[in-house]
């Protein structure tokens, strides 16, 4: 019995290969500008909530864009759409590398770009969430779905730690100009993938196409546990816009990308033995359980002191988290019917984009009320109470079986019956 990544969907379809690619490199880039953006406002401001409040500018266009960008997805060709919204982050980009390079960087355009690539972003995420089933095999959608946080993962671990080396010895200009490359790159990848129109019984991007995603969502008890899990873990207990105040306090200025690395540190060591999750069929019991842990670990390394074993409990916290994405992403794309799997997506997005973009804000805010050590920990613990409560409000979430499910055993069928392009 294997614990090593299924390589099934790597190996039969070139395309997976090529977006596999695209987003191994682009993420990577993405998470230099993820650790130097901070930093910068960290630099130019001296305060905790300016850095929180990155999150606020993100909000709006990632609810707006977000919900429109999954129909989009479904009505438009999901390869064209990520094309331009690739090419676009690459603009975004050499614009933060531009301000970096001025005499005196003004601080406006650093929130303006980030909401400009939260649009952008909330634009692409739904037609890749929406992409992947048409080109891997339904029973590999699993394994696709480790495979693709292995890819967040490596550059999420590489990114932030390159990135603080980066920006303490060389400057921010460096790691902008770093992910404008990237994109560059991504962009070529992608452009041989074969295009991905729309389903025949596709509707126009109108509010009512968005309403009638949102209606199936309500319908699916399941599917909504999943959201609320992931926005209740994500809103109450991620950590990330206090860490170069956390940093500070522990005295250990030097870890500051250490600890943007951890958590993705601690998700790719999980992707690194994700051969089992293909053998798990109680999909919604794994997702609780993991939020859970994943509040309690935060809670601990908010609580200690040693800077050792806050990027300990960091990774742990990083390695729960990528158990409740694997499973997540298993229900949604094993049980999404095709015509409502962009708007799906937009929704999905919601969930596990607008919790840390509100945490970010809740995590300075709170840190500036109670302190930043307390901001950690409390949130942690709310974490893993909420994520307890919501186990018990939606028992729907825990008896989901991936063998028995209607939408799951509909869906393996039409797959069946129309065989995924490879």
């Amino acid at each position: 019995m294997t614990v090593l990544p299924d390589l099934a969907p790597w190996r039969a379809s070139v395309d997976f290969r090529r977006l596999w690619a695209s987003g191994l490199i682009s993420n990577f880039g993405t998470f230099l500008t993820f650790v130097a953006l901070p930093v910068q406002i960290k630099d130019l401001t001296g305060s905790a909530a300016a850095v929180g409040a990155v999150g606020a500018v993100e909000l709006l266009p990632l609810i707006l864009f977000g919900l429109y960008g999954g129909a989009l997805a479904d009505a438009l060709d999901k390869r064209l759409l990520i094309l331009w919204t690739e090419a676009g982050q690459g603009l975004l980009s050499g614009a933060l590398l531009l301000n970096a390079l001025l005499p005196h960087p003004a601080v406006w355009p650093l929130y303006a770009v980030a909401a400009l690539s939260s649009a952008l972003g909330s634009v692409q995420r739904p037609a890749l969430d929406s992409l992947w089933p048409r080109i891997v095999a339904h029973d590999d959608l699993p394994a696709a779905a480790a495979l693709n946080s292995f890819r967040w993962t490596v550059g999420g671990v590489a990114g932030p730690a390159v990135a603080g080396l980066v920006v303490a010895y060389a400057g921010l200009g460096w790691a902008y100009g770093a992910d404008l490359v990237t994109f560059a790159v991504s962009v070529v990848l992608i452009l041989p993938i074969a295009a991905s129109p729309a389903a025949h019984e596709a509707v126009k991007p109108s509010l009512r196409s968005i309403a009638e995603g949102a209606r199936y969502a309500w319908s699916r008890k399941e599917l909504l546990g999943t959201y609320a899990v992931d926005l209740a873990a994500m809103f109450l207990a991620m950590p990330l816009a206090v860490l170069p105040f956390l940093a500070d306090e522990l005295d250990a200025k030097w870890s500051l990308g250490l600890m943007y690395a951890a958590i993705p540190a601690g998700s790719l060591l999980v992707s690194l033995v994700s051969g089992w999750a293909g053998r798990v069929r109680r999909h919604g019991r794994m997702v609780v359980l993991s939020a859970a842990l994943w509040g309690l670990a935060i809670a601990a390394a908010g609580a200690v002191r040693n800077v050792w074993l806050v990027l300990l409990l960091l990774a742990v916290a990083g390695g729960c988290d990528m158990v409740s994405g694997i499973f997540r992403g298993a229900m949604w794309n094993q049980t999404i019917p095709d015509e409502l799997r962009g708007r799906l997506a937009g929704i999905e997005l919601l969930s596990y984009s607008v919790g840390p973009t509100l945490g970010q804000v809740r995590a300075g805010g709170m840190a500036g009320w109670l302190g930043v050590r307390a901001s950690v920990g409390v949130g942690g613990l709310l974490c893993a109470g909420t994520v307890g409560l919501l186990a018990l409000c939606l028992p729907a979430l825990m008896s989901y079986d991936a063998r028995t499910n209607e939408h799951a055993v509909r869906l393996r069928a039409q797959r069946t019956a129309a065989p995924t392009r490879l």
